[in-house]
């Protein structure tokens, strides 16, 4: 770090999401925003301008120039600028998916390991209050059912609804099973795109549990929840409001007894059904990824998302885009 404590960033990437996040670098103390490039140079000065850093001329440039590197550009360029900026000895966020392909994902982590450089990958939702909220619970699921939708929009669809969106969903399953993957099966259908626009897909895990993963790139309405079902519970994620509900049904009465929806009388004693809707804190998920970056790398300690878990989310994501390959060929 530099005599002044403040790690330099800087943010390859103009888009939609280069934009969001160059505004909330601002906004994390230890991190000094100097500056962006993007091949569009009108939208990378413009953004410049709004804040007040530097529009720089090449990739060369903002990668000697800072410490760590915001990688918020088209997946197929991930590969390309986060090899050039781990060989010079520099952080990266990198935004999901990690890399265009699961090879390229392998290369890097190679990278990785021969470098004492951090890297974590933008797989938001594992910081969505929602999620956070529903962990501290310590859910053991057995059932799993996501649906992930949202509206069509032009500027995704170089990649298929798995990769663009199923991935958050694979992310947040594979956290939550811990569980080797046993089995993968899958269907979708291209509608308004070269790629899959709608896709279902079921995994299967060595622990049993089993995962129903639903996305779309095509509804009149926004929709992104989750469900756990567990032995002994039950709790539903709302990504968008963010909000929690959880039923859960124990022994005893050291809950609030006025939350008790019901009880069942059994042999061995009385069980209660308690339902909880906890007030879970409204924060800026993208703001606490960028934060947790950077204290990975002020306390030079792995990041919250490893590229490990990109590599693999990846490797998952492409298994089902193989799944579905295989049912359409076979129709």
């Amino acid at each position: 770090m530099k005599l002044n404590n403040k790690i330099k960033v800087g943010v390859i990437g103009s888009g939609h999401l280069g934009k969001i996040h160059t505004k909330l670098w601002k906004q994390v103390n230890d991190a000094e925003l100097t500056g962006v490039y993007d091949i569009n140079t009108e939208t990378a000065q413009n953004l410049a301008d709004e804040h007040g850093i530097i529009n720089y001329k090449s990739i060369e440039d903002i990668i000697s120039f800072n410490d760590a590197i915001d990688i918020v550009t088209p997946t197929s360029t991930h590969f390309e600028i986060a090899v050039q900026s781990i060989k010079n000895n520099k952080h990266c966020f990198i935004e999901k998916p990690v890399t265009a392909n699961s090879l390229e994902a392998e290369e890097l982590y190679i990278l990785e390991k021969n470098s004492k450089v951090i890297i974590q990958i933008g797989h938001v939702e594992r910081y969505n209050p929602a999620f956070t909220g529903a962990v501290k619970y310590n859910p053991a699921p057995m059932f799993i059912e996501s649906h992930r939708l949202s509206q069509f929009s032009p500027r995704a669809t170089d990649v298929s609804v798995i990769l663009d969106l199923m991935i958050h969903d694979i992310d947040l399953v594979v956290n939550l099973v811990k569980s080797p993957l046993k089995e993968i099966r899958a269907s979708g259908v291209s509608v308004l795109s070269n790629e899959i626009d709608i896709a279902n897909a079921r995994l299967e895990f060595e622990n049993n549990c089993v995962a129903n993963l639903t996305s779309s790139r095509i509804s009149n309405t926004p929709l992104r929840k989750m469900r756990l079902f567990a032995q002994d519970s039950y709790i539903s994620m709302d990504f968008i409001q963010p909000s929690i509900e959880v039923f859960r049904m124990t022994n005893g009465f050291d809950l609030d007894k006025t939350n008790i929806i019901t009880s069942i009388a059994g042999a061995n004693g009385t069980k209660n059904i308690f339902y909880e809707k906890p007030e879970i804190d409204k924060v800026n998920a993208i703001l606490m990824e960028l934060n947790s970056f950077i204290n990975s790398i002020k306390n030079n300690t792995p990041s919250e998302v490893t590229l490990n878990e990109g590599k693999y989310n990846l490797f998952v994501a492409e298994s089902i885009l193989s799944k579905i390959a295989e049912t359409n060929l076979n129709k």
